[in-house]
């Protein structure tokens, strides 16, 4: 079975509508969100092709195939990651000025920023005594750099 489109995401479903499909589910790395073109495997053994004709990243939920007896989703694993809970708007900007230096991908959640785990960072985040935890947890989009051509000079 070859994938070529999202057909929409089970969260925005309601559970008549999931009814009683049988669910099948594609776990992924937040990495691998943003291929395009990939093989994966289902829960259930089922081998499978995604191939996507628009490029777009895949999140947590979206539905590969649906029929009226079968649904096939994404299911994102968790990730190794530093939650950073600045205290006021000073560390914020000197922690994202580190990671913007290091060209770290970032993301937000409600106070927190999240980045994937990285000793350095860790080793960084105490030494400027920045409150964060580190934890497994799933993120529902994939880690992106955004970087484009530029110069530090």
């Amino acid at each position: 079975m070859i994938i070529e489109k999202i057909v929409g995401n089970i969260h925005d479903m309601a559970s008549s509508e999931i009814g009683g499909r049988h669910i099948e589910k594609v776990s992924l790395n937040s990495a691998d969100l943003v291929k395009r073109v990939q093989r994966v495997k289902t829960d259930h053994n089922r081998d499978m092709g995604i191939r996507l004709k628009v490029a777009q990243d895949m999140v947590d939920g979206d539905i590969l195939f649906m029929d009226d007896v079968n649904l096939i989703i994404i299911e994102v694993k968790t990730d190794d990651i530093l939650a950073i809970q600045p205290k006021d708007i000073r560390e914020m900007g000197v922690i994202a000025h580190e990671l913007g230096n290091r060209h770290m991908p970032a993301k937000f959640e409600g106070d927190e920023m999240l980045v994937q785990y990285d000793y350095l960072v860790e080793d960084l985040l105490r030494e400027k005594g920045i409150a964060f935890k580190r934890e497994d947890r799933k993120v529902a989009e994939a880690f992106r750099h955004t970087t484009g051509p530029h110069s530090h000079g």
